[in-house]
């Protein structure tokens, strides 16, 4: 298995969206879900300062996906919709935001998602780390498995009025340890 950093989406284009499906194929008929609303959302983080992917392969197989860009501070999009308004010292602060991460159902359960995780990290300058999570994925699961790698929640928010209300969750990118 290799992980492979990439900076231009183009190049992982099909496999990106070809992960999706796969796991969100149970969703895929609601409009947050759709691969043409993906698509749009990730030509539009690909444009955004700092975009940044990490893509697992096995065999040469796409296995499993990360990708993140920076936030340009405490007036970007990410930090306007949480709610209640985070701290100054949090929306201010220097902050690579994890947009997707996705792993295939055969590869579940074996640390690939950390090792997508941490591998963006281990190449990354800003000092925190966000994500969002919908609170009620695999009942609870993924927001304890987040907070297990040292994040804590600091809000909700609605990406869109399609979309889940969910966790803003941030933790210091060199140190598991919770922000705030």
């Amino acid at each position: 298995m290799s992980l492979v950093r990439i900076g231009d989406v183009d190049s992982v284009w099909d496999d990106l969206v070809g992960i999706y499906k796969e796991c969100w194929a149970h969703k895929l008929h609601l409009p947050h879900y759709a691969p043409e609303t993906f698509g749009e959302r990730l030509h539009r983080h690909a444009a955004e300062p700092g975009w940044e992917a990490v893509v697992a392969y096995d065999s040469g197989e796409p296995i499993g996906y990360l990708y993140a860009n920076r936030l340009t501070g405490a007036d970007d999009r990410w930090w306007r919709r949480t709610r209640p308004e985070p701290e100054p010292a949090i929306a201010r602060a220097s902050t690579v935001a994890v947009k997707e991460m996705m792993v295939r159902r055969q590869w579940r359960g074996q640390g690939l998602a950390r090792r997508l995780h941490d591998a963006l990290l281990a190449g990354r300058p800003e000092a925190q780390v966000t994500l969002m999570v919908n609170p009620l994925n695999q009942d609870g699961k993924v927001q304890a498995l987040y907070a297990s790698w040292g994040y804590a929640a600091v809000g909700t928010a609605r990406s869109s009025p399609e979309a889940p209300v969910l966790t803003v969750m941030a933790r210091s990118v060199r140190s598991e340890r919770a922000v705030g």
